[in-house]
């Protein structure tokens, strides 16, 4: 069976420091991951480096088969990415609803129903612009729309940052409910929170794999 994502001996210099330092890391279809790591370990570089927003110096990604740079948009198709900090999305909150169904064939139905899993009532807010909603309540939304797209690979980069304590539990129930097939990296400091939700905890420190276990 072919991994969903291969990283080989990939090496990312930001000037002329070495973020990825021939990094090597294989994810399998069902593989839920806990990656973590200090600050400045290379983990957000490996993630963007997975999603084709960053150029890598040497080796090789593939997501699905595909380079994540040459083919973003048949890797963007397959991946479903819910950063720390939500971008400033200038459309309405209906105008980003209906683009997500045109461009991913995502019912809007669907995300409505897992914003009010959320707690969130998406029908009060459809006219406001998206980058003026909270940052509880964008997260939500995102989390929402990252869900309902039955992606093959979810990646969440410290998605309940913005999260009270409450609607961290609807996310981690809501996430437990999934029944399609999909592989899931989080990146997070609050293992203690996903334990139940991970077979696997990946450790980064400067650049490198150091510690990568199944449990």
């Amino acid at each position: 069976m072919q991994n969903i994502v291969e990283v080989n001996s990939v090496i990312k210099k930001f000037v002329d420091t070495k973020v990825l330092d021939d990094i090597s890391l294989s994810i399998e279809l069902g593989d839920k991951i806990a990656m973590m790591g200090p600050n400045g370990a290379g983990k957000t570089t490996l993630i963007r480096a997975i999603l084709g927003f960053y150029h890598i110096d040497k080796g090789s990604i593939s997501v699905e088969g595909y380079d994540p740079v040459k083919s973003r948009v048949d890797v963007l198709k397959v991946v479903s990415f819910i950063p720390q900090l939500p971008p400033p999305i200038k459309l309405s909150v209906s105008e980003l609803l209906k683009f997500v169904e045109r461009s991913t064939n995502t019912k809007i139905e669907k995300i409505v129903q897992h914003a009010n899993m959320m707690e969130l009532d998406l029908k009060k807010h459809l006219n406001k612009p998206f980058f003026k909603l909270s940052g509880g309540m964008k997260q939500k939304l995102l989390i929402s729309i990252a869900l309902a797209k039955k992606s093959r690979l979810l990646v969440f980069d410290e998605p309940t940052a913005n999260l009270d304590p409450k609607s961290r539990e609807h996310f981690y129930k809501l996430l437990s409910s999934i029944n399609y097939e999909h592989s899931t990296i989080f990146v997070t400091h609050r293992i203690e929170e996903i334990n139940g939700l991970v077979n696997r905890k990946v450790y980064i420190d400067l650049g490198k794999v150091v510690e990568d276990e199944r449990i």
